[in-house]
């Protein structure tokens, strides 16, 4: 009984000195944190995606308070946590364009394929077989590594491409990390006329691989009025800054690798708009031709 007693004793003490000694240490190695770090913590959605590009919300609402990461850092929480953060920090939330995701390719069922892929359904494992099973070296593959990547569920594939939800789509970022052809981008949610091609192969070359592959013809870049599209490497680019949403440019190219792709009562308008002008500008051209050919009185 007597040994049961000491022994219950003993580590009565020895935990009393530990606490004692664990109280002690806390005090004199306490790292000293921002309060404000926890409420800006509060403000942020728990997604802890890595949008942010920081490690998860505990991440970034330490980069916020220690001032090496913005207020409206997060894609997920946007405008609306931007501004709840912005009151801890007793600054003003920067506006800013919503944006979302997009897939710069529309070739899927449309491209030729190369063989008939049958292995692991994962982009980066397929690339590594002969390129990819598709004869287009810069097209989506169809296999999905963005749709596993996005934790919103705002990528599908259909017809053998990843389509963005604009509505689900939060911007975090993770598709276009996934993606091995970096065929995705984040783009302003308001602008809807996209570029669907990135084949930087001449016309010719182009067309053997994809049946709605930009050929570089440039009658985008000449229909515009805006100078927001141009003829880069062979294929057709946004300048989104520029940009009206006019359409012109996707009712002008003649393989429909501009979306919205244009209904063919649209193309039969534009084409007649465009003989009408064409007609104009001949007869503006045949007027000044013959008042230069009048004698000086």
């Amino acid at each position: 009984m007597q040994n049961i007693i000491f022994a219950a004793a003993s580590l009565s003490i020895m935990g009393l000195l530990f606490a004692l000694l664990l109280g002690f240490a806390s005090k004199i190695f306490a790292v000293e944190v921002d309060e404000r770090v926890p409420l800006v913590r509060e403000c942020l959605p728990g997604a802890n995606c890595g949008g942010c590009g920081y490690p998860g919300c505990d991440g970034l609402a330490a980069a916020i308070v220690a001032g090496t990461a913005p207020v409206n850092g997060c894609p997920v929480g946007g405008a609306a946590a931007a501004e709840k953060i912005a009151k801890v920090m007793g600054v003003e939330a920067a506006s800013g364009d919503k944006m979302v995701a997009h897939v710069h390719c529309n070739g899927g069922c449309n491209a030729v394929d190369k063989a008939k892929y049958e292995g692991l359904q994962d982009c980066n494992a397929a690339l590594r077989v002969a390129s990819g099973p598709k004869e287009c070296a810069f097209g989506c593959m169809g296999l999905g590594s963005c749709v596993k990547a996005c934790a919103f569920d705002a990528l599908h594939i259909e017809n053998g491409t990843a389509v963005v939800d604009a509505e689900k789509c939060v911007a975090c970022g993770k598709c276009v990390a996934t993606c091995p052809k970096k065929l995705i981008d984040l783009v302003p949610a308001k602008n809807v006329v996209h570029v669907n091609c990135m084949n930087r192969d001449k016309g010719p070359a182009a067309m053997k691989v994809c049946s709605v592959a930009c050929i570089g013809c440039k009658m985008c870049e000449k229909t515009c009025k805006f100078d927001a599209i141009h003829v880069e490497n062979n294929v057709a680019k946004i300048d989104y800054t520029k940009c009206k949403n006019c359409k012109m440019c996707s009712k002008a190219c003649p393989k429909g690798c501009i979306e919205p792709i244009p209904t063919p009562e649209e193309k039969e308008k534009f084409a007649a708009m465009q003989k009408a002008q064409a007609e104009k500008a001949k007869q503006a051209a045949a007027a000044k031709a013959a008042e230069a050919a009048k004698p000086a009185e």
